[in-house]
């Protein structure tokens, strides 16, 4: 197997030490091979200053990125001292130019560039003034060169950062983007749980409270009224196939690979909601007015769910008794209502069976786990924007009451 070539790259400040021991050689043997300019000092004057300073302007360059700003200044002061002391013009401005370059690349973007442009006006001020006497005149030029090639520099460096700047923020735009969409796609997720979940309960506890009644009172007529045993067996069986078509099409949409919706049940099927708890012993009275517009699908669905989840919980925990189930179509607004009448007198009357024993029937509160019903319900009305109460009647009995807005806050998927 071949390996792969990795790179060789020097460490940073490896780079700047060579790029300074090279500024510092280059300044040092450009200026000592260039033929004395008339009038000009020697770089030995002074004990060897011009040597000095270009030998500091060049090897300072080596913590020019830790340091951009006093960089900048060393090599600008000795710039400014050996024109003005009178040394030989020569590429004593290389150490200068890289320093300009790395204050604007590598800073803090206006305040290196306020730094950058006041050395510049002050080394261009001295200059010209160190060059006021120059000869030949034409001489002058170089000095106007120097100011330029400083701007430049100064504007590489400046465009570079900017660059950089802007490619810093793309990508942390793209990491943010990624980030939401994430946090967006387990949102989803935990929302799909929540109303498969929702779904799930609403199903399987309402067949389950039906096939629990119809199961008691199967066994205990049995052997007394077989026929009655018979009709509730029915019961049982068709309770159950509609509990297993409606798994199936919840469990569909999890199998689905174009995420398809199926329709689910609404308001249309309460007759048959109705006819259902009759069977399980409640003595349902409906009390529905003439909706002015059709329901949207959420609100219909939601309806249907609380009237479901309601009559369960009076099957589970109260037993036969009279249930009152109200829909009032308001122009902004749907109110539901379900209230039972609590539990029976002590006398054993039952509508699912007159001889029954007391024993055979749910009481109120005979379960020990309250379950999540309520929250269930409660849920499916936040979504919509909506409110519900549920609380004991001061009668007698439990009051499950609704409000739900025809216009939602929100887009809602049931």
């Amino acid at each position: 197997m071949k390996r792969r070539a990795v790179p060789f790259r020097l460490p940073v400040l490896a780079q700047d030490v060579l790029l300074g021991l090279f500024v510092a050689v280059m300044q040092v043997q450009g200026n000592a091979a260039k033929p004395p300019e008339v009038g000009s000092r020697p770089l030995t004057d002074l004990g060897h200053l011009g040597y000095v300073l270009l030998i500091v302007s060049g090897l300072v360059l080596a913590v020019r990125r830790r340091w951009p700003a006093p960089v900048f200044i060393t090599t600008a002061l000795a710039s400014l001292v050996y024109f003005t002391v009178g040394f030989s013009d020569g590429p004593v401005w290389i150490g200068l130019f890289v320093a300009l370059y790395t204050l604007t690349a590598y800073g803090d973007g206006r305040r290196s560039l306020v730094i950058a442009g006041v050395g510049i006006a002050v080394l261009a001020t001295g200059w010209l003034i160190a060059a006021a006497d120059i000869e030949p005149t034409a001489a002058i030029g170089w000095v106007f060169f120097r100011i330029a090639a400083s701007v430049m520099a100064t504007a590489l460096g400046e465009s570079v950062r900017s660059r950089r700047v802007i490619a810093a923020e793309a990508l942390e735009r793209a990491r943010q983007a990624e980030r939401t969409r994430e946090e967006e796609a387990r949102s989803r997720v935990d929302a799909e749980r929540l109303r498969i979940a929702r779904e799930v309960h609403d199903t399987v506890a309402h067949a389950i409270a039906i096939i629990n009644v119809q199961a008691g009172v199967t066994a205990y007529l049995l052997d007394r009224r077989p026929e009655r045993a018979r009709d509730a067996l029915v019961i049982i069986e068709q309770t159950s196939a509609q509990a297993l078509h409606e798994m199936r099409a919840i469990l569909g949409v999890l199998r689905s690979s174009d995420n398809g919706r199926v329709p689910h049940p609404g308001l249309g099927q309460i007759n048959e909601l109705a006819a259902v708890a009759r069977e399980a012993g409640l003595d349902i009275k409906l009390e529905v007015s003439s909706p002015a517009a059709p329901l949207p699908s959420a609100v219909d669905n939601t309806a249907y769910r609380i009237l479901q989840e309601s009559i369960t919980n009076v099957i589970r925990h109260v037993g036969p008794t009279q249930v009152t189930v109200a829909l009032d179509y308001g122009t902004d607004s749907l109110e539901v209502r379900v209230a039972d009448d609590g539990g029976r007198d002590a006398s054993g009357d039952s509508a699912a069976d007159p001889g029954a024993p007391a024993e055979n029937r749910a009481a109120p509160g005979s379960s020990a786990d309250p379950g999540r019903g309520i929250l269930g319900m409660r849920e499916r009305c936040g979504l919509l924007g909506g409110e519900l109460t549920a609380g004991p009647r001061p009668c007698g009995g439990f009051e499950v009451k609704a409000r739900l807005p025809l216009v939602p806050a929100g887009t809602v998927h049931p």
